[in-house]
């Protein structure tokens, strides 16, 4: 059995060993300072590189979390503080089925609320559709934090008198707060490869980042690359999927920085 197991944990993550190694066969000898400086070079020319991709990418990101956090996190609070059983079995399962929908939905969403009245693409449109994925994560990795909190915690913050909210605040999600933002962090890590969304909102262009104009994001980038017709455009393709990836990498890896005291505790 022991053998068994260790076969299907092997076999669970060869697929991501194997990603990493032909992404970084394909894409890392593209990957230079021009890559990280310059603008796209005009189709079917040389050179060039995906800074604005980049510098979008950040951006959206940010537009995102200032969306998908703050209404997620006090989504969670409320679910795990103040709700009743039967209003809060129904956002669950309604944040549940959310958390399902394929994002593609998502960005068709947004493209008829925002993007249809406003006559234009735009990065606004990017990242409001992307930080309408990460609330209803955020909103239960939040709730199921909070809920970890031993009870003794509120019940004697109550019992001296401070008020049911600056007990929520000041000792509930204080005491929780490396767990509220690592549960951000997945949610970031999860929005950061999308692709179908921003085809309908953030639309993609050559230029540098701007909020109210078609903006360029690696998966766009990325997807606009691979299925032309340019060798050019492929290389700069594997390259910008190379980088998205160690970006994925890098928020996972501030996950586990923060939630490693809570492995020792454990251990």
């Amino acid at each position: 059995m022991r053998a068994l197991t260790l076969a299907c944990a092997i076999l669970a993550v060869l697929p991501l060993l194997l990603v990493f190694y032909y992404l970084i066969k394909e894409g890392f000898s593209s990957i230079n300072w021009a890559f990280f400086t310059h603008l796209p070079a005009p189709v079917g020319e040389k050179g060039g590189g995906m800074a604005n991709a980049i510098v979008g990418t950040f951006v959206l990101l940010g537009e995102a979390a200032l969306v998908g956090v703050p209404i997620g996190v006090l989504g969670g609070v409320y679910l795990s503080e103040y709700g009743g059983l039967r209003l809060n079995w129904w956002i669950r399962f309604g944040a549940d089925i959310l958390n399902g929908v394929p994002s593609i939905v998502w960005g068709v969403v947004v493209y008829e609320l925002m993007v249809l009245p406003m006559h234009h693409f735009s990065g606004l449109a990017g990242g409001l559709v992307l930080g309408l994925i990460m609330i209803p994560l955020v909103m239960r990795t939040t709730e199921e934090v909070l809920q970890l909190v031993p009870h003794g915690y509120r019940e004697a913050s109550l019992a001296l008198g401070v008020a049911q909210w600056r007990t929520v605040v000041q000792i509930v999600m204080r005491t929780a707060l490396k767990g509220i933002v690592t549960g951000a962090l997945l949610a970031l890590a999860r929005v950061a490869g999308e692709t179908a969304p921003l085809i309908f909102t953030a639309l993609g262009n050559l230029n540098w980042a701007n909020p109210t104009q078609p903006m360029a994001a690696l998966p766009l980038q990325i997807w606009e690359d691979a299925i032309g017709p340019f060798l050019e455009g492929h290389r700069l393709a594997w390259a910008g999927a190379l980088v998205l990836i160690f970006l994925v990498l890098a928020i996972n890896i501030g996950v586990r920085f923060l939630t490693r005291e809570r492995f020792k505790q454990k251990i």
